[in-house]
């Protein structure tokens, strides 16, 4: 973006009309990045500092950056330790952004707060979390993306080259319902977690009355011809966001987080078969054992480990919770938030 000073009419149709010709938005309203907003959301922090280069234009991701970003998308200054610790997690490079950022996969960085830092500034995991109505969600998850877009050089059909693109790619941001989860956090303390996510896959499940009936669900929803099966395996990951209701169902009958993890990697798989019949079957980094395999009745795993489920607790009442499969290509990173 210019560092020059723009001058425009005083009305948000004059300043949305502007920055969309400049494309400099995501086509929604934005909050003029004035210099005092920007200073305001900096709080005292040097503008100057750079995070690293960013792709795929790899421009430097300065805070000032950042922070010219986080104005227009809407945040509050106390959102932005957030913004600077989910870039500082995307930057590192076993998330691969640049990967991340140039697929034509409908990836987009899925951003999970843990800790009280996130709850007091109202970041929110309960009813209805992946979805409108709530600031903090909303413009965080809007500031990664403009950011993606401004400082990554992320644009739709230049940059960044999904085929369909995915509602995601606007905001996606919660925080785990740390309060109703029955297990220990995804993460201990004020944590940021990125995730290179398709969007929330549901799983609807209203008559299981036992963890494995709801596991079962899960797997069952975990694995299809249509996800990045067999790419990049040695990346696979998947995210488990269990709605409070079935994490008490499986809580209730003495499965730990562990446990859980541990049924999705052995149930969430196809046949070496029905693998063979489309999807991305034999494409790119198969390990040799499984390019070995030979019985069409064979169930390699989905995921290399069952490390690589991540299992989290989101959302409010009603018997629904959801698969988040990644991108295949990326892996997921933690950072802690600085205050």
């Amino acid at each position: 973006m210019s560092t020059d000073v723009l001058e425009l009419q005083d009305s948000p149709e004059a300043v949305l009309a502007e920055f969309c010709k400049r494309e400099w938005c995501d086509g929604l309203p934005i909050v003029p990045p004035t210099e005092d907003r920007v200073q305001a959301m900096l709080g005292g922090r040097d503008g100057g500092t750079v995070l690293g280069a960013m792709p795929p234009l790899w421009r430097q991701a300065s805070l000032e950056k950042l922070a010219v970003n986080a104005v227009m998308a809407g945040c509050e200054p106390s959102y932005f330790p957030i913004v600077v610790a989910a870039v500082e997690a995307m930057l590192d490079p076993i998330f691969n952004l640049y990967g991340v950022q140039a697929t034509t996969h409908p990836v987009a960085p899925l951003v999970v707060v843990n800790g009280p830092y996130g709850r007091s500034i109202g970041v929110h995991g309960g009813q209805g979390c992946f979805g409108p109505g709530f600031r903090a969600n909303a413009t965080i998850g809007r500031a990664i993306r403009l950011i993606l877009m401004n400082v990554g050089g992320a644009w739709p059909g230049r940059g960044d080259m999904a085929t369909q693109g995915s509602p995601a790619k606007y905001s996606y941001c919660i925080a785990e319902n740390e309060e109703l989860s029955p297990w220990e956090p995804l993460r201990a303390g004020d944590t940021v977690t990125v995730y290179g996510g398709e969007p929330p896959h549901n799983v609807n499940d209203h008559v299981a009355t036992t963890a494995a009936m709801v596991l079962t669900t899960v797997a069952d929803t975990a694995i299809t011809l249509g996800s990045n099966v067999g790419a990049y395996f040695s990346q696979a990951q998947l995210m488990i966001v269990l709605g409070p209701e079935h994490a008490k169902t499986v809580a209730g009958d003495g499965l730990s987080r562990e446990d859980v993890q541990r049924f999705i990697y052995e149930n969430a798989r196809l046949t070496l078969g029905k693998l063979k019949l489309g999807g991305m079957h034999g494409m790119h980094d198969w390990p040799a054992w499984m390019n070995a395999l030979r019985d069409d009745a064979a169930l390699p795993p989905r995921v290399p480990s069952p490390d690589d489920v991540f299992v989290l607790v989101a959302g409010g009442s009603g018997k629904h919770s959801a698969v988040v499969p990644n991108c295949t290509f990326s892996r997921a990173v933690s950072r802690p938030i600085a205050l």
